[in-house]
């Protein structure tokens, strides 16, 4: 579709919407604090086992008119194991932004000690346009909308109009109700969501997106915050479509030039290349050579915007190195003309990336155009690609690359500013390739009462639930357990064996 067309369809609406108010009231909200829950059955694999029961809470979509339209936000409750020591609730986002929250805590339980599982109820919940709390679908003809810019000008320019058209399609669908799809609403729908449960406090586990909205909470509602823990933290000033996705750059190369390492140890097996130059240069030959001609695995067809995501995918987690190998030497076959079915596993990826699906992750923009404006000029973008490819051959042309933010509509407000000193326990691995290292030091230093629990040496994004070590988990646990924090910030080692060397 032609970028000029794109925009011009969409022009009145992006005009009506821009007028639009800002939600800055939280007055007249006693019918939503008040409402009633009703409890049922999750009809959920993971949650029913548990003894999980869901409910709906209403909300309104806009706070500064709540009298206005309401939406359904739905949550979920793992009840806590002992009634009788029981403290409170811990509520909880999974990150994205955009992930379904209700089975969020059936992980995170697991890692919990039996004295914090006796103590609390465990609250999932979809947040505001996602999962089943009515969720945006802008009907994208690809489920993400975040791609490699490719390998040249014209690559990039297919970008552009790829992301002015996934725009397009969200503000031609929701209509006004995008724009109040955003986390500082989200943080207020917690706030109804615990009044509602009856509670004066709420205790939060957030991980990755869910730091930075665990961080706005806090920053909005200081007086209802009891134990917090974020996990794998976002940079509170780099929050956005822009900086949080420029940061990943560095982080991914510095992964995969480890996995490269691992690789070359078994060259034998993958024929990658024997050593690190060597397999950086197998598939940046690849990405171009998918540029020249789309490679074809199965159903779906990959080039140099979708290449460099495979591998993107796959290295948030050194036990998942084998499975990065496999399905590189796949892309490889196939690129060479050889009839590939992709695995399971790579065919689950690049139907998320690639097909058009029932229900796609355009919640996910919607969120982060919501909340921070992006610059619109397309040319801003493509020098900061093309400065990047030096220092960045790989994802460069990904974390630089334009979003279909440029060509939003504005948020309806600013930004939060970061900065209190309610206690909160940050947990982060240094190498961590989604919200990466520096960016958690930045949001220890906003949350000035916080702790930080570093995990040293492990490209892991996501910890406690997923990744287990017992350093990291004990002082997980025992905040939430007896509400201390440590003395001071702690380091932890990965533990032997635990990642792929």
């Amino acid at each position: 579709m032609h970028l000029g067309k794109v925009i011009a369809a969409g022009t009145a609406t992006l005009a009506a919407l821009l007028t639009a108010a800002p939600a800055t009231a939280d007055a007249g909200l006693d019918r939503f604090h008040h409402q009633r829950l009703t409890w049922k059955s999750c009809d959920d694999p993971r949650l029913d086992p548990l003894g999980a029961q869901c409910a709906d809470v209403t909300v309104p979509v806009d706070y500064a008119a709540p009298q206005g339209r309401t939406l359904t936000v739905v949550i979920s409750r793992i009840p806590a194991a002992d009634p009788a020591q029981r403290r409170g609730v811990v509520l909880s986002n999974p990150g994205g932004p955009g992930g379904p929250g209700l089975d969020a805590m059936v992980d995170v339980r697991e890692a919990m000690t039996d004295e914090v599982r006796a103590r609390y109820d465990l609250i999932g919940m979809d947040p505001r346009g996602v999962g089943r709390s009515n969720p945006v679908n802008c009907h994208w003809p690809r489920g993400f909308a975040l791609q490699s810019a490719g390998v040249d000008a014209a690559s990039y320019a297919e970008s552009v109009a790829q992301q002015a058209e996934l725009a397009a399609r969200c503000v031609a669908t929701e209509g006004d109700r995008i724009r109040h799809i955003t986390t500082r609403n989200t943080a207020r729908d917690m706030d109804v969501v615990r009044a509602a449960l009856g509670e004066d406090r709420i205790s939060y586990f957030g991980t990755s997106y869910g730091t930075y909205l665990g961080a706005v909470y806090t920053q909005m509602f200081p007086q209802r915050t009891d134990r917090v823990v974020l996990d794998s933290s976002v940079d509170p000033q780099r929050y956005g479509p822009v900086g949080m996705v420029q940061d990943m750059g560095p982080a991914n190369e510095a992964a995969f030039d480890r996995w490269a390492d691992w690789a070359a140890a078994r060259d034998g097996e993958y024929r990658f290349g024997a050593d690190r130059a060597a397999i950086r240069a197998t598939v940046l030959d690849l990405v171009r050579r998918a540029n020249e001609r789309p490679i074809r695995l199965g159903e779906f067809e990959l080039d140099d915007h979708s290449v460099p995501m495979v591998l993107f995918v796959g290295l948030d987690d050194p036990r998942q190195y084998e499975q990065v190998a496999n399905q590189l030497r796949q892309l490889l076959d196939a690129a060479a003309g050889a009839p590939v079915e992709p695995s399971p596993e790579l065919a689950a990826v690049l139907g998320f990336m690639l097909a058009a699906r029932p229900s796609d992750n355009s919640a996910q923009m919607a969120i982060m155009c919501g909340d921070v404006d992006a610059p619109h000029d397309p040319s801003w973008y493509w020098r900061n690609i093309e400065a990047s490819r030096a220092s960045q051959p790989l994802f460069g042309a990904f974390a630089d690359n334009i979003t279909p933010c440029a060509f939003w509509p504005g948020p309806i407000e600013s930004p939060t500013t970061i900065g209190n000193s309610v206690p909160s326990l940050i947990v982060q691995a240094t190498g961590d390739t989604r919200t990466t290292y520096p960016g958690a030091l930045a949001m220890h230093r906003a949350l000035t009462g916080s702790r930080m629990v570093t995990l040293q040496d492990v490209p892991i994004h996501s910890i406690f639930g997923r990744y287990p070590n017992d350093c990291v988990y004990a002082a997980v646990n025992a905040y939430f357990r007896d509400g201390t924090l440590p003395d001071g910030d702690l380091t932890c080692q990965d533990e032997p064996g635990r990642a792929l060397r």
